[in-house]
């Protein structure tokens, strides 16, 4: 019986692939799979720009067990008061109605008063949504040079800029040179009285 001949296409070759240690990450590395929704913040922590997740940072359950709360009909006026209305409309999930993307979506706690202008105080909980595309206008989870931080996305003549919703601030402009990775979209924020 003869030896098989190898073929020059496919299969694993001598010699052949990244030596272990020499790629980014210093050291042997194993594939594994990740589902979609989750790449964007796989490849993020992946990236080397930020060692630690942020501050506090939890992700939500994905064995979402769903618990529906009541939800009245009638709205609660901020002005004058009403007639108390008790008819029951409908039930709530609150992790449905704040968690669109479970897999790219995670909590975060505020520190500072940068964003007291749009209505996010020291302390609020955020739900950050990295499946959404972080457009100008929009109020983002940034990290610039490896500092967290919170602020709106203005983008105007080419130029980028995190900016503050308290005036005792100033807005950041992102200048070549600087390290800006955008970490999410604040989608909600949460606030406990």
């Amino acid at each position: 019986m003869s030896e098989p001949t190898s073929s020059p296409r496919g299969g694993k070759r001598a010699g052949a692939g990244r030596k272990p240690g020499t790629g980014s990450y210093s050291e042997p590395t194993e594939l594994i799979r990740v589902p979609v929704s989750l790449l964007p913040v796989v490849r993020a922590w992946l990236a080397g720009r930020m060692k630690t997740p942020p501050p506090d940072a939890r992700l939500p359950s994905l064995s979402h067990r769903e618990q529906h709360l009541p939800l009245f009909g009638s709205r609660v006026p901020a002005g004058l008061p009403s007639p108390a209305d008790d008819h029951l409309e409908d039930s709530i999930d609150l992790h449905e109605e704040l968690i669109h993307h479970p897999a790219a979506t995670f909590f975060v706690r505020v520190q500072g008063e940068s964003m007291t202008g749009a209505g996010i105080f020291d302390g609020d909980l955020l739900v950050i949504d990295r499946a959404l595309e972080p457009k100008p206008g929009a109020v983002v989870v940034a990290v610039v040079d490896g500092e967290l931080t919170v602020k709106r996305l203005k983008v105007e003549n080419g130029r980028i800029w995190l900016m503050p919703e308290n005036p005792a601030f100033r807005p950041l402009e992102i200048r070549d040179g600087m390290d800006l990775v955008i970490w999410g979209v604040v989608k909600h924020t949460v606030r406990s009285f």
